[in-house]
């Protein structure tokens, strides 16, 4: 199986009522759009974390659910559903968090409640990863399942919930440290490493261990560097946008199926990874990030929408 491990939400993206300007509610959370990206391409996908038993909570379980998400591994609670409000300036999500003492914030990791050796690949990263508890919490759960699974991380960086930039620059790396896989955008590789060439932070990176390394660059595609095949990179398709929420997300739950599906996501299999399976593994990423970029909200695509063949 592969999971997510991290925050569930519920988006209220920007639309337009008789001319005015609305809100509608959409599911979100990146890891939780992870967990539904990969679970709708066809990969055995679960997701742990804090899921409210509200109206929202019920919501996200039920969207979960139908996406073929395994919930078995989620702790319910009757804590309140983060919110997250959305504007869209100059074609880049802008969020405003209401987090406080929710289902996702209050998750506590059950030591022995899931069967690691089940797992080949954990993915983590995005707002979980801000407060203390945490980030702790999800630390805890990543040190038990790296005997078991591959690290995927995506730090997934919201600067407006940062109140300490040192400590979370600290926490990122820490964090970095452990993964096998990392994947940020180019606005969070800016946050995290300022001015920093993508090559010399990528080549940083995979002196420490990891695999593979990822930059997304919107509508300029993506690169990547592995520790044998070198620097790949690949387009972003031409799509008419309705906007950018959870192209990051469906990017990265896409190419964990990829991976999956060529049978390299296991930790070795990752290192062992040739130019050309990793080119096809980020191309079929980029084409999923650009199917959800034309549709409102968090909406990754489903595996009758978009070919493997890619």
């Amino acid at each position: 199986m592969l999971i997510a491990c991290g925050d569930a939400l519920i988006d209220f993206v920007p639309t337009r009522n008789e001319g005015r300007e609305a809100v509608m509610p959409a599911i979100g959370g990146s890891c939780l759009n992870v967990a539904i990206g990969m679970a709708r391409l066809g990969a055995p996908a679960g997701f742990v974390g804090g899921i409210s038993t509200d109206l929202f909570g019920q919501m996200i379980a039920d969207h979960a659910t139908i996406s073929n998400v395994d919930l078995s591994l989620a702790t319910r609670s009757d804590h309140q559903t983060t919110l997250a409000f959305v504007r869209i300036v100059a074609g880049e999500s802008h969020y405003a968090f209401y987090d406080a003492e929710t289902a996702t914030r209050n998750w506590t990791y059950r030591r022995g409640t899931i069967p690691l050796d089940t797992v080949e690949a954990l993915h983590v990263g995005s707002t979980t990863l801000v407060n203390d508890r945490g980030a702790a919490e999800t630390t805890a759960l990543i040190a038990d399942a790296r005997a078991f699974s591959t690290i995927s991380f995506d730090p997934n960086c919201r600067p407006n919930l940062v109140k300490d930039k040192p400590a979370y620059l600290a926490r990122m790396a820490e964090l970095a440290g452990h993964a096998d896989l990392i994947k940020m955008s180019d606005v969070d590789f800016a946050y995290l490493f300022g001015d920093e060439p993508y090559q010399q932070r990528a080549s940083e990176l995979l002196a420490q261990g990891t695999s593979l390394v990822v930059v997304t660059r919107g509508n300029h595609g993506a690169v990547a560097w592995h520790a044998g095949a070198g620097q790949i990179e690949v387009v972003a398709p031409n799509v008419e946008v309705a906007d950018t929420i959870g192209a990051g997300d469906s990017f990265q739950a896409a190419l964990l199926f990829a991976l999956h599906k060529q049978g390299r996501i296991a930790r070795q299999a990752l290192k062992d990874t040739g130019a050309d399976e990793l080119r096809r593994a980020l191309s079929f990423a980029a084409n999923c990030a650009g199917l959800t970029c034309t549709r409102p909200g968090a909406d990754p695509p489903w595996s009758h929408e978009i070919s493997w063949s890619l």
